[in-house]
């Protein structure tokens, strides 16, 4: 072998170590970013597991809330609608009672209005079944009246007292409207206890 080609192949030679070197460091350097980049992958692949996760756990929260808000609202309404029935049937209850207990109920109402005096206002159906004892029953109720012999078409069940300008109403519906909220909380105490 000639000078020449000792030294080509001495270069060749230090060429391939050099080349053997480099593909040795850039496989290693290779290596070592590729086990950062499946670390950092992995980092990553975890932070977003946990914050779907969170995320998850939110949504589940916040629908489980939403859940019980709207069951407790169907409750509510529910109940508001019982009470409702319930309440319009107290004046239902009260106009089908059997004539004796009917008039011992206006006599109560007139004893609530004792000492006061007038005409009172009955409906037609009332004005036809009126006891005879009527005017001395209301009196000993503690009200000096006489009795309309008109019927008045806005009245259902119960009386209104006329004093000239001041009329008391004693009508059952009168009634249970400024005794609601007691009549409520005594149907809600009975249904939902």
């Amino acid at each position: 072998m000639s000078d020449g080609e000792k030294i080509l192949s001495s270069i060749r030679s230090d060429s391939d170590e050099r080349i053997a070197a480099i593909n040795a460091d850039a496989d290693k350097v290779c290596t070592e970013v590729s086990a950062k980049a499946q670390q950092r992958a992995k980092e990553i692949r975890h932070a977003a597991e946990t914050k779907i996760q969170l995320q998850s756990e939110k949504l589940l929260k916040a629908t489980r809330s939403r859940i019980e808000l709207e069951k407790r609202s169907v409750m509510l309404r529910a109940r508001r609608g019982e009470i409702d029935r319930t309440v319009g049937g107290v004046e239902e209850y009260m106009l089908s009672l059997p004539e004796k207990e009917y008039f011992g109920l206006i006599y109560k109402l007139a004893s609530t209005l004792e000492g006061q005096s007038g005409t009172v206002l009955l409906s037609a159906r009332d004005l036809a079944r009126l006891p005879g004892d009527f005017k001395s029953r209301m009196k000993a109720s503690g009200l000096d009246i006489t009795v309309c012999d008109k019927p008045c078409d806005s009245i259902s069940g119960g009386f209104i007292l006329k004093n000239g300008d001041i009329e008391e109403n004693m009508t059952f519906a009168a009634v249970i409207s400024a005794n609601r909220e007691r009549i409520e909380d005594l149907i809600s105490r009975e249904l939902f206890v």
